[in-house]
């Protein structure tokens, strides 16, 4: 059977999902399609030629390439098809995106027939996405005193391929969509369980919040069909949680407007709003794809005469309605007065939204698009020799003479590139920052790869130091899908320089581990820049964003990133940890005590928290530094002692050489390039040429936070608060309650001990736990299944090392053999200790899950609903999030303990112990 009749029989099944053709990648398949186009009398022609036309994967994917050349062939009249005039062709050329659309471009550009000439250097100067071996042959070219390349050079340097764009239109009609009341996790418009679907996007477009949502939607479209129907995050934030550019491809899919004619299911333009505005992280996926994100502020706190908020009974600030938002309500975004309006009266100033940048993002379709178009016009004028024409808003600069500089303010005037010299930057100023560390996880792997495809790159930017493919959110279950789509990621990110934790040749044994936790031992310099494809890419060396995966395609491709410098929250402790707490309640209590003194407001939203935990080494100083996601900041930086960070950096170094030891490094020994920066750093602050890194003692701060270690009396849980009256309170991480509000009454249905937040340390602690419960009972009884995921080989290698694997192995009823992997998801639980593959597992929830209206007490970052456990008819599924010892404890009762019972529980047990640094950690 040929691979068209294949493709026709997938046609067939997509079609009783209610699909259309899928969009077309592979050579083989297309090169077959072509062969019928030719054949006239061939009884697929019509529809071979539809599917040339419409529905191949452009920029750098086999078919591109496939296509590209007959479209060459078209122009040069190698062969002849009548529906495919030569213009034609030149237009979907310039529809391709880069890569060898351009190379055929050029050669059409730099060839002896002068009008064909002529008509490629027409397209090529609406194309942005030119890589070095594209410039350099404009180049050598233009030296060669070609004169239709001189023209194109001239084109680039007024930025013409900008310029001539349409502008933004200042009126925009939208209807508005209430997606959901309270903060709305991506996981609503991309679940993930259903991530093995992404690079599919009219499939995945079906798991955007809810059927009857896609028809309300839909009917929204058919009554008001000159508007764009808005989705809107009512008395919350609109897309918090996970780093999705699925999230916003789905929103796009079914609200924005296609891409190109001539390319399926590639949407841009999609607008959202939120009450609290768009979660930072999300918002940079809106402005990849030339969207619009609003912050609304149509709830207002109502305020007594002194001016202070009014409360309700549970202590909750009183909203009052300032403006209806609700679903069907026809609004005007107007672009040139940056205000919105119902009908003629004003609503609100939406300026945030629309910045000198944002416009052209918008303008330009996205954001790739300005940072490619920038490159290329500085090489050209760099070409020509001449000026460049200001066509782009100039970046923003703000300098504060006499104010220093917070950690992140120093990182990032470190890493700039393109900033007037001389000039230090602050808070505010838009920045282009060289990328050291880049991470890709690989549900999103696929996404990355066809946005690296689509913007026609091939291999990772020599600025990037070392940059990591994981495999953890896929360890849990071997299954078809993931069979079907791991393989072909990890051999594209090989190819393209990534350490890959699969190999593709077959030879170094897989390794699962969780990304955050190998980022966080591959940085190797407190003054990094680290991108990686998921929120919780927040490093407790140097500055980390979590991001979507088209901005970890452009990091890959580019080794840059743009953003504005943020403003910084300061956290500092006093007093002393009791030393029956852990760690993880001081990293609760610092979100509940940080609400409580602002009132309610969470300043850490969208900020720097600037840490100076001083003390702790990169593992469990990671602990806090991951729950910022959860904070709702936009990154984090963990300030260290130089012995603390040199030790950290030590145990780096020795994290990284088990891995070359596997066989993982490549050809450019990235790894073993990590490891002599690491010895480069370690020199520099043990002679003190360069101390670690600490903020000005003049810098400006946003807030500043001292957290009271001394009022930490219990075990700090965060509540989903799933039955709170006030829908918009519930699933928010902002619910911090402490162990005795339960009353030890509260059934837990099941005890998971994994996920990022977790260090060897906590693995440890459950080892002794289980220990002193066998010698105080003579056995240990579960009376709740317990769930058991090292983030880390290297941990349980540790593990073993020190005897603590073997006790795990002793109470365990399961352990993972990498051997024989799982095929299948569990769908029930025993009451046993279950060890598990190293990886995400439980806390993902694309794998695995509890059992629906289960209660789960869990070490794991997310509590959002349907994440961990989805709800059951009559009881809603509930994530109690909280230390090691609390699920431990809880899977041995079957509840949540009482104080007594935790006390004694943990006594004698070395649990993660934090004292604040003495030393004042600031340049003076």
């Amino acid at each position: 059977m040929s691979i068209y009749n294949d493709y026709l029989k997938e046609i067939e099944d997509r079609k009783l999902q209610g699909l259309h053709p899928k969009p077309i990648d592979s050579a083989e398949l297309l090169s077959e399609i072509i062969t019928q186009i030719k054949d006239v009398n061939n009884v697929h022609r019509e529809e071979s030629l539809n599917f040339f036309i419409y529905n191949v994967v452009p920029g750098t994917t086999p078919a591109a390439a496939v296509k590209a050349v007959f479209l060459k062939e078209i122009i040069t009249a190698a062969s002849d098809v009548k529906e495919i005039s030569n213009a034609f062709a030149f237009e979907l050329l310039s529809h391709m995106k880069g890569g060898p659309s351009i190379e055929v471009l050029l050669d059409l550009a730099l060839g002896n027939d002068v009008a064909v000439a002529k008509e490629a250097a027409a397209v090529l100067k609406t194309q942005v996405f030119l890589y070095d071996a594209d410039t350099d042959r404009l180049k050598e070219a233009f030296k060669d005193g070609n004169v239709i390349v001189k023209e194109i050079l001239e084109s680039y340097a007024k930025a013409e391929f900008f310029t001539k764009l349409p502008e933004v239109v200042e009126e925009i009609k939208v209807v508005t969509y209430i997606a959901g009341e309270g903060d709305i996790s991506t996981d609503l418009l991309s679940p993930g369980n259903q991530a093995h679907s992404r690079s599919d996007r009219e499939l995945h477009g079906k798991c955007l919040i809810s059927p009857e949502a896609q028809n309300e939607i839909q009917a929204l479209q058919i009554q008001h069909p000159d508007k764009s129907v808005m989705l809107i995050a009512e008395k919350g934030t609109m897309g918090v949680g996970s780093s999705r550019m699925s999230g916003v491809n789905n929103v796009a899919l079914w609200t924005g407007k296609k891409a190109s004619p001539y390319v399926p299911f590639i949407n841009i333009a999609p607008i959202v709003a939120g009450t609290n505005g768009i979660s930072p992280i999300f918002l940079t996926t809106v402005d990849v794809t030339g969207g619009i994100g609003l912050d609304l502020q149509n709830w207002v706190k109502t305020l007594d005469q002194n001016g202070d908020p009014i409360r309700n009974e549970s202590g909750d600030p009183i909203l009052e309605e300032v403006y209806s938002v609700a679903t069907g309500t026809v609004l005007t975004i107007n672009t040139k007065t940056k205000k919105l309006y119902n009908g003629e009266q004003e609503l609100i100033d939406i300026s945030k939204a629309f910045t000198p940048q944002k416009m052209e993002f918008i303008k330009a379709g996205g954001s790739y698009a300005i940072v490619f178009g920038k490159k290329l016009q500085t090489f050209a004028c760099s070409t020509l020799d001449i000026e460049a024409v200001p066509v782009y808003a100039p970046s923003r600069e703000v300098t504060v003479e006499g104010q220093g500089l917070t950690a992140v303010e120093k990182i990032f005037n470190r890493n700039a590139v393109g900033i007037t010299a001389g000039k230090v930057l602050h808070a505010g100023s838009d920045v282009r920052v060289e990328v050291n560390i880049v991470g890709s996880q690989d549900t999103t792997g696929l996404m990355t790869s066809q946005e690296l495809e689509s913007m026609a790159a091939t291999v990772i930017s020599p600025i990037v130091d070392g940059a990591y493919q994981s495999g953890c959110h896929t360890a849990s279950v071997w299954d078809s899908k993931s069979k079907a789509n791991i393989p072909r990621l990890m051999k594209f990110m090989n190819d393209f320089g990534l350490i890959t934790a699969r190999d593709p040749k077959g030879v170094y044994h897989a390794m699962t581990d969780v990304i955050h936790k190998v980022l966080n031992d591959i940085t190797i310099d407190e003054w990094a820049i680290i991108i990686g494809g998921d929120s919780h890419t927040r490093m407790s060396k140097g500055v980390a964003f979590g991001a979507d995966s088209g901005t970890v395609a452009l990091a890959l491709a580019t080794g840059e990133a743009s953003m504005p410098i943020p403003e910084s929250v300061k956290v500092t402790f006093k007093g002393d940890m009791k030393t029956y707490m852990d760690f993880r309640d001081v990293v609760h209590a610092t979100q509940s005590q940080m609400l409580q003194q602002f009132g309610g407001e969470n300043v850490f939203q969208g900020r720097i928290i600037e840490v100076h935990i001083g003390t702790l080494t990169a593992d469990q100083a990671f602990t806090f530094t991951d729950w910022t996601a959860e904070m709702k900041a936009k990154a984090s930086i963990c300030i260290s002692e130089d012995d603390t960070l040199i030790e950290s950096l030590e145990i780096a170094k020795g994290r990284i050489q088990i891995m070359i030891d596997k066989g993982m490094d490549n050809h450019k020994q990235v790894l073993q390039g990590l490891i002599n920066k690491a010895d480069k750093r370690i020199a520099e602050i043990k002679s003190c040429e360069k101390p670690a890194l600490t903020p000005d003692a003049n810098a400006k701060y946003y807030a500043e936070v001292v957290i009271d270690l001394d009022i930490i009396a219990e075990p700090m849980i965060a509540d989903p608060d799933v039955n709170n009256a006030d829908v918009s309170k519930r699933y928010t991480h902002d619910t911090i309650r402490p162990l005795s509000f339960y009353g030890g009454v509260k059934q837990v249905d099941l005890g998971f001990v994994g996920s990022c937040m977790v260090h060897k340390g906590d693995l440890k602690i459950l080892s002794q736990m289980l220990k002193n419960i066998d010698e105080q009972y003579g056995k240990v009884e579960f009376k709740a299944p317990l769930v058991v995921a090292p983030p880390t080989y290297n941990i349980v290698d540790e593990l073993k090392a020190e005897g603590d694997w073997e006790v795990l192995q002793k109470y365990s009823g399961f352990e993972f053999d990498d051997n024989a992997p799982k095929g299948e998801a569990r769908t029930g639980y025993e009451n046993i200790l279950y060890l598990e593959r190293p990886g995400c597992n439980l806390c993902m929830g694309n794998q695995e899950k509890a059992a629906k209206g289960d209660t789960v007490m869990a070490t794991s970052t997310r509590l959002f609903q349907g994440r961990v456990v989805e709800d059951a008819e009559g009881k809603k599924g509930e994530s109690l999030l909280s230390s090691t010892p609390v699920v431990v404890l809880s899977t041995i009762l079957g509840r949540t303990p009482t104080m007594d019972e935790y006390k004694a529980a943990v006594k004698g047990i070395n649990l993660t112990q934090f004292a604040p640094s003495h030393k004042l950690l600031v340049n003076k």
